[in-house]
């Protein structure tokens, strides 16, 4: 397969993934029933694979789609995988075409959709090139609703009969240096969830709080005592993030009530099986014995978890070794360490090897002290990028594929 052929036509078909991109833009959904958003994505797949869409779950839509493109000649499966969901944010961006919904693709996962149809188009294009099959996942779900996890409950990556041998995903971030790959062997995301803690005491007047059990204070000081909970009892080389996200307790209306409960709710994030084992095994002994001391009652649960994700070394390689082919040696970066986020395309490469891949989608002219993080309602992105996205994923599938 010759790559630069790859990269020709990912250029001719750039100004309809930004004109995709766009629309997908101003119409974010978030979850896992994204209607529209699915509906103008198989719109500009249709006609190149066999369509799968995903069946309800938990008696809710569940709006995934699976497309499978068959080479001309038999082979084993390559799945690559596009998520589709936004965000809960008002967007201000001052973009011509921002979304005024009140949710907002914070993320990039508007570009995401738009690299995934650009790699199918890319290998329907060339199947006669292709010994084997690529299967496409359009994933709702993934910002913390286990859309990943669903599609593979549902066998959606078995649509052409057999497991797929690799998985490969970009994510697109909008710092760093425009254009640039990034990834690296081993582990490169945290294992992500949620901690909700309830403490339940007793409700009395505020004048005479002995007359009472106060959960305020116990909240107070089971959260300034954590972060040194964390320190002494976790391994510094194995690190783990227990941040608070939010308080709830009392009245706005009044301040002279000892409230019978209060509550808080924090992102709780690990880097190995290990330290997410020992997280929920030590963290709720010490909130129930801190809660004990002042009389209270708790309750600790923890949501549903992502996995740490964890890149085959092999695909890494891969990756690497096509990237610096097609762009040049400048155009992939090896990661230092491993980033706090969270992602579901863990669940995926535990089910198959693979590697997820970052790529700088930075706006240049913004100064880079300037520009917006990924999940800020002021994030823009540059979808100038999303035609090397596409070169990328379907360059790794022919790389396994080749005819």
């Amino acid at each position: 397969m010759d790559y630069n052929d790859l990269v020709k036509a990912a250029n001719a078909h750039l100004a309809d993934l930004q004109t995709l991109r766009r629309d997908l833009h101003q119409i974010p959904e978030f979850g896992l029933n994204l209607p529209n958003t699915l509906a103008r994505v198989l719109r500009d797949v249709e006609g190149l694979g066999e369509v799968t869409l995903g069946k309800t779950h938990d008696g809710e839509p569940f709006t995934a789609a699976s497309v499978l493109i068959r080479g001309d000649k038999p082979g084993p499966t390559v799945l690559l995988r596009a998520d589709m969901d936004a965000l809960a944010v008002t967007e201000d961006t001052g973009e011509p075409f921002s979304s005024t919904n009140g949710y907002m693709h914070a993320c990039g996962h508007d570009l995401h959709m738009a690299i995934g149809v650009g790699a199918a188009k890319l290998i329907a294009a060339n199947k006669d090139k292709l010994a084997g099959n690529v299967v496409m996942f359009f994933q709702p779900g993934e910002e913390g609703h286990g859309g990943a996890d669903i599609m593979l409950e549902q066998d959606m990556h078995m649509t052409s009969g057999d497991k797929p041998i690799s998985a490969y995903g970009i994510h697109v971030f909008s710092g760093g240096d425009n254009g640039v790959f990034e990834s690296r062997k081993g582990t490169m995301m945290a294992a992500a969830g949620d901690m909700i803690v309830t403490l339940t005491g007793k409700g009395g007047h505020g004048s005479m709080p002995w007359n009472a059990k106060d959960p305020i204070s116990g909240m107070v000081e089971i959260l300034s005592s954590l972060q040194t909970f964390v320190t002494k009892h976790f391994d510094a080389l194995d690190p783990i993030v227990i941040n608070p996200g939010w308080l709830r307790a009392g009245n706005t209306d009044t301040t002279n009530i000892v409230p019978a409960t209060a509550s808080f709710g924090a992102t709780v994030r690990s880097f190995s099986p290990a330290g997410y084992a020992a997280t929920r095994e030590l963290v709720p002994g010490f909130i129930h014995n801190m809660a004990a001391a002042f009389g209270l009652e708790a309750t600790v649960e923890f949501s549903a978890s992502t996995r740490v994700l964890q890149n085959d070394g092999a695909a890494i390689e891969r990756v690497e070794r096509l990237t610096k082919s097609i762009f040049g040696e400048d155009r992939y970066l090896e990661m230092d360490a491993p980033i706090p986020g969270g992602e579901d395309m863990a669940s995926i490469l535990l089910e198959m090897p693979g590697a997820f891949v970052f790529l700088s989608a930075a706006v240049s002219e913004i100064p880079e002290n300037e520009r917006q993080a990924n999940h800020s309602n002021k994030a823009r992105f540059d979808d100038s990028v999303v035609g090397d996205g596409a070169v990328l994923l379907a360059a790794l599938a022919f790389d396994h594929l080749s005819a």
